[in-house]
């Protein structure tokens, strides 16, 4: 899903910006959905469901399936790039980091706030991420490999892949409810949002790449008339 980013070394900065900012909302903003309590997605339905089994925290399982998931890469000849290895641990650090600090929160009105908050922060993050053109995360690419090797559509290799984790999930113990289905209903339309607010400026030419402009008139030369050959004169 990812494609090569221009190369332009004066923009690096910025694109390094954004992948680690966007990997640390994108922590942050699963971890408004776990304290929310109305559901997750359905990829950290199934880490949370590992977690209450294992005793680890979320973000732990989540970096040791990333890791896990990137293996399975391997078979499937794709090849990482910086963000798909900075993904693996930078988001799941992220989320233990903010499950940390933020508090449990009680009430209807305060759970819907903050599973709002949740959704638009993630769609704001994987604009970030993404836009930024370092590779997909290993969930992304284990879907992109398999729609490459099998031939079947990106939307059911996802759809099979996300139910696959929900239910795996939800049998461990993982929270499913509105959250999940607002989640799915407003990710991609809000990522699409901000993969074009986030997206990286057209590199400009480097002024020894830029043509000269002709000098007046050297479109179009004066053109010379032709010369008319003499006939000889003819002697009545």
């Amino acid at each position: 899903m990812s494609s090569a980013a221009p190369r332009s070394p004066g923009r690096l900065p910025r694109r390094l910006l954004q992948l680690y900012v966007g990997l640390a909302l994108y922590g942050a903003s699963s971890a408004f959905l776990v304290r929310a309590g109305l559901g997750l997605d359905p990829w950290d339905v199934f880490h949370q469901g590992i977690a209450q089994r294992t005793g680890w925290t979320i973000g732990t399982v989540s970096v040791v399936v990333g890791a896990l998931v990137l293996l399975l890469w391997v078979p499937l000849r794709q090849r990482p790039g910086l963000g798909t290895v900075s993904n693996v641990f930078a988001v799941g650090l992220s989320m233990d980091g903010t499950l940390a600090v933020l508090p449990d929160v009680r009430g209807a009105v305060a759970q819907g706030a903050l599973l709002v908050a949740g959704i638009v922060l993630n769609g704001v993050a994987t604009g970030l991420y993404i836009a930024a053109r370092f590779g997909p995360g290993p969930r992304d690419g284990l879907m992109t490999g398999l729609h490459r090797r099998t031939g079947r559509s990106v939307r059911l290799v996802r759809t099979a892949i996300e139910v696959t984790v929900l239910a795996a999930g939800f049998l461990l113990g993982g929270t499913v409810g509105i959250g999940t289905v607002a989640y799915a209903l407003a990710i991609g339309p809000l990522s699409q949002i901000f993969l074009r607010v986030f997206a990286l400026p057209a590199p400009q030419p480097r002024p020894d790449e830029v043509p000269e402009r002709p000098s007046p008139g050297a479109e179009h030369p004066p053109t010379k008339a032709p010369r008319r050959s003499r006939q000889p004169e003819r002697t009545p």
